[in-house]
């Protein structure tokens, strides 16, 4: 069973990719998965997450305090910039600019552990990154949406709060309550996390695909531009950062990792409560989502062949 789920989380972007593909031909196939299904998907996804968690990771991040630092800094202040530029440039209409800002400013995902895996990183950091600013998430994901687009279109940030405590703090928090009241049973759930994140966000893009296929038809060029504008600035910097810094290549690595994706289920998620007017805010979000992990897939494979610099 375990090998049979290592090989399925391990294509993840085929079916990322793949079911993108029947939700924009056939949206009909996934019109059913509307906004309480992405919910519920998301914070189950995240509960996954806090089933892997124990308080050793939360002592982690206090073990390499400069490297985390480094990686939250850069996620939650390089980053948003950075999507409010490429708006900017490119002259995005309003709810494309949403999007990319909202993904811009969302915490980092648990892909990016996998990818961090495979390129030679250090996975410990990447852990306790997307774990500190998933945490915190509540807060500035709305601050910043509201701070970057808040000129562009009314955002409700305490809305967008509570919305992100639900979605993230909450379901962590009882997952780590879980593994540490009852380890066996977070143990056997947790063995399924990483295959439930898979699926959520893979449903999650399906469904948003469908429901925004004409948009998304229309934008698909500009769309594309932006969320691989978005990522590849976000890789780019993270690691440049990083080395102007003197940190070690695979702390290097790990920080570019980390803030050249994010957690797009949770923009997508975001987008559709708060921002349901506007179909290419969401559209947005999950494409970019699917772009982020064709970016790392690609940048894992050339760094797994070059050792990380001593």
């Amino acid at each position: 069973m375990q090998r049979f789920l290592n090989w399925f989380n391990t294509l993840y972007p085929v079916w990322l990719v793949g079911l993108s593909v029947i939700a924009f031909f056939y949206p009909q196939a996934m019109l059913w998965f509307d906004k309480n299904w992405i919910f519920w998907s998301l914070a189950a996804s995240m509960l996954a997450m806090g089933l892997t968690i124990d308080l050793d990771d939360f002592k982690r991040i206090g073990k390499m305090p400069g490297s985390v630092a480094l990686g939250f800094i850069c996620q939650y202040t390089a980053m948003p910039l950075i999507g409010w530029l490429i708006a900017m440039l490119l002259r995005l209409d309003t709810g494309m600019t949403v999007g990319i800002i909202l993904v811009a400013s969302c915490p980092g995902g648990m892909a990016s552990n996998v990818i961090a895996y495979l390129a030679r990183a250090n996975v410990a950091l990447s852990v306790a990154l997307t774990l500190a600013s998933t945490m915190v998430a509540f807060f500035f994901t709305p601050i910043w949406t509201s701070a970057l687009a808040g000129q562009e279109v009314p955002v409700d940030a305490w809305g967008m709060c509570l919305s992100a405590l639900k979605l993230t703090v909450a379901p962590v928090l009882l997952g780590v309550l879980i593994r540490w009241k009852l380890p066996k049973t977070a143990d056997r759930i947790g063995a399924f996390g990483p295959t439930v994140a898979v699926l959520a966000f893979t449903l999650v893009t399906g469904g948003i695909v469908a429901a925004s296929a004409d948009k998304i038809a229309s934008n698909f060029g500009t769309l594309a531009l932006a969320a691989i504008l978005l990522h590849v600035a976000g890789f780019f910097v993270g690691y440049a950062v990083a080395k102007i810094l003197r940190f070690p290549d695979s702390i290097a690595r790990t920080v570019s990792i980390e803030v050249g994706m994010q957690n797009g289920g949770l923009a997508a998620a975001l987008a559709r409560q708060h921002f349901a007017t506007m179909p290419l805010a969401a559209a947005a979000a999950v494409f970019s989502g699917v772009t982020q992990n064709i970016v790392g897939a690609i940048v894992a494979a050339w760094w797994k062949r070059r050792p990380p610099a001593s």
